[in-house]
């Protein structure tokens, strides 16, 4: 389920750029990225300068942009554009002015490269001026003229006025801008790499607002502590409190994580690699195994005993050519792209279609409906009616083993109901986190029915 935010950053293939102030009305309009740096290298620079100088000051314009578009700077606050056409506020943009040729050629080239700082994964905050009506701590575009002048290189230039750390990213992947945001709601149960992120932001903020609880450890769970944690930020910074995570709440978590980090700032505390580290890829496909493969294949075998429509096919615990098309058929069911992988909005649709499908279940197998998995993870300190058929089931396994940890049926997921779930397990060769999946559910089903 591929999302740009997470990993290394890319290019994208078109920018959002607001034709006024951040708060004025104005047009946003849509322009591809590369058109983009050159009406803006052609509207702050002169064609006549040396090829080096540039180079360098294409390198900070691009640089610039990306900070914006990572960050989701403006998204974050709740505009519906990637940058403004102003350079009190961004960059030079003029819609429908000519351009250079030398220029764009430059552009051409160098349009998939950007400059970083040490270790940081984020675009660097290439501050700039014009060094003669305006200064800054930044570059000086008529400054790179002298220096291109004595010979610098462009990365001479660059680290002449960013530092001995700077260095450039070159060749960067091109795709479709996607939002961060992963589409729908994040709330108690749910599982997935946006939820490693939240919770790694969530501590990095609570490092300067001590009153947000911090998460003992970063994993891919919304357990009970994260709902907490997420309540006391909504509670802070004046949000509904909710515990939920719709849209509002993780942009304002962005924005908060971008100010405290200082990543649209020259003196960033920046972004390394350990804390965009994936445990899991955002995207399944053919060839893809583990556990996240055993769940979808739960799901599809599940709508497909229920829907004519989806091939009820022999399924493993390997990515293969029955899982291509029963994902194949599912997209055209759902009126979804057909490419037999599974991305962010495929899989929030077939969670979307599980959900409804165990809401209106059919008659003759209400009986059976605490069988099938209720569509959200189990973890320490939920209560609910799932907690109770949870303990059932494993009070169940337990009279027919007694060896088997005993646990009491109370409507609440105590530390006897997780130590019983690691049994599953470890019997299993499940990662022992005492989390109830589809896999574990499916397990703990089939001891207590044997």
């Amino acid at each position: 389920m591929e999302t740009r935010q997470i990993g290394r950053p890319t290019i994208p293939t078109y920018i959002l750029v607001h034709l006024g102030k951040p708060e004025e009305e104005a047009e946003n309009l849509q322009i591809s990225f590369i058109d983009y740096i050159k009406n803006v290298a052609c509207s702050e620079i002169y064609p006549s300068w040396p090829e080096e100088a540039i180079r360098s000051n294409v390198l900070v314009q691009i640089s610039f942009a990306l900070n914006r578009i990572y960050n989701e700077w403006y998204k974050s606050k709740g505009y519906a554009f990637d940058i403004t056409s102003l350079p009190s506020y961004d960059q030079t943009f003029k819609k429908g002015r000519d351009l250079f040729e030398n220029i764009s050629k430059i552009v051409d080239e160098l349009f998939n490269n950007y400059v970083v700082k040490g270790n940081h994964v984020e675009p660097y905050f290439t501050e700039y001026c014009d060094g003669k009506t305006t200064l800054c701590h930044g570059l000086s575009q008529w400054g790179t003229v002298d220096l291109a002048k004595q010979g610098k290189t462009p990365l001479q230039i660059l680290k002449h006025y960013y530092g001995e750390d700077v260095s450039i990213i070159r060749d960067a992947k091109v795709q479709e801008p996607i939002a961060s945001y992963p589409g729908i709601p994040l709330k108690l149960g749910d599982v997935g790499e946006h939820i490693r992120m939240i919770k790694r932001q969530l501590n990095r903020i609570a490092i300067n607002y001590p009153d947000l609880p911090k998460q003992d450890t970063i994993h891919e769970y919304f357990d009970v502590l994260l709902e907490q944690a997420v309540r006391k930020f909504q509670e802070i910074f004046d949000l509904e409190v909710t515990g939920i995570i719709n849209k509002s709440t993780w942009y304002k978590i962005k924005y908060l994580y971008n100010a405290v980090k200082k990543l649209s700032d020259l003196y960033t505390e920046g972004v390394s690699y350990t804390e965009i580290e994936m445990k899991y890829d955002l995207q399944l496909e053919k060839g893809d195994q583990g556990r996240h493969v055993q769940a979808l294949h739960y799901y599809l075998g599940v709508l497909a005993y229920f829907d004519k429509n989806i091939p009820s096919l022999s399924l493993n615990a390997i990515y293969d050519e029955n899982t291509v098309q029963m994902v194949l058929a599912f997209q055209k069911e759902h009126g979804l792209k057909e490419t037999g992988i599974v991305d962010i909005t495929t899989w929030n649709q077939l969670k979307e279609a599980y959900l409804e499908l165990l809401s209106h279940l059919p008659k003759e197998f209400l009986t059976y409906k605490d069988e099938i998995y209720p569509g959200i993870s189990l973890s320490l300190g939920m209560v609910g009616e799932e907690i109770t058929t949870l303990q059932e089931f494993l009070s169940q396994i337990h009279k027919k083993n007694p060896n088997f940890p005993q646990v009491d049926v109370w409507n609440c997921f105590d530390t006897k109901t997780e130590q019983a779930v690691k049994e599953i397990q470890k019997r299993y060769g499940l990662e022992e986190n005492g989390h109830v999946g589809p896999l574990e559910w499916k397990y703990i089903v089939a001891l207590a029915k044997a």
